[in-house]
């Protein structure tokens, strides 16, 4: 073949190669388009795929009706064998271990709803805060809620140990350390100093949540991720915002 005559042929072929790699290029836009579809569509419990702003709505309406008593009834037998391959809660909750604090109660919550974890004094350490990593990065969690309370224990004893400079016997003076700060910086407030410790723990456990790096403050940064707080009152069951 001479070599215009090859030339020729290059030209005639060049615009077929094209078209089917934009083919190609489309179809697989399209696959992928059709696999986040299928994986939304997938979800074991398509009503907890929020926004975070819509996930915190849902999350206070469901005190709402914990506080007036009127509890949605769920229907646990189906939900179980909907989450049997996998979970996809609207929110994820730092808790308190007290016994008198249920955050699935608090916010009507349904198996599957909410991810929990609980330590006494709600506060963020290095196992709870790769806990809530994998709520976020893996499960899509929406949003992080900072759940404190009332006549909280953990915090009354660390300000005890802080005042009378004793020392709590057994693992409790881990506690002691890591509620401390939010217990020292409250220390020349005037008023109820517990009530104030409470609050500032709820306020310093959401700030360090959202900047612990890289997972969750990307995800916040990013508008995927809502980090707020709230003191659950013992009396009424009330959730109140902090911050």
């Amino acid at each position: 073949m001479c070599q215009m005559c090859r030339q020729d042929s290059i030209q005639k072929l060049g615009p077929s190669r094209r078209s089917l790699l934009g083919a190609a290029a489309a179809t697989m836009g399209l696959l992928l388009a059709g696999a986040a579809d299928a994986k939304e569509k997938a979800a074991p419990k398509p009503q907890n795929v929020l926004t975070p702003d819509a996930s915190l709505k849902r999350l206070l309406k469901g005190n709402s009706r914990y506080v007036e008593g009127v509890a949605v009834r769920h229907d646990f037998r189906h939900e179980r064998e909907a989450l049997a391959g996998g979970q996809n809660p609207y929110a994820a909750i730092l808790s308190c271990a007290d016994s008198r604090i249920a955050p699935e109660y608090a916010f009507d919550s349904g198996r599957g709803d909410l991810f929990v974890c609980r330590v006494a004094g709600n506060f963020a350490n290095p196992e709870s805060i790769a806990s809530l990593e994998y709520a976020v990065a893996e499960l899509g969690t929406p949003l992080i809620f900072v759940l404190g309370h009332d006549k909280c224990g953990a915090i009354d004893a660390t300000i005890k140990s802080l005042k009378d400079g004793t020392t709590l016997p057994g693992h409790l003076p881990s506690l002691v350390e890591a509620l401390a700060p939010s217990v020292k910086a409250v220390s020349q407030q005037g008023g109820d100093t517990l009530a104030n410790a409470i609050r500032q723990n709820v306020i310093d456990n959401v700030a360090k949540l959202r900047g612990a790096g890289p997972i969750l403050s990307a995800a916040v940064e990013q508008g995927k991720l809502k980090v707020v707080g709230g003191i659950y009152r013992l009396r009424d069951g009330r959730v109140e915002m902090v911050g």
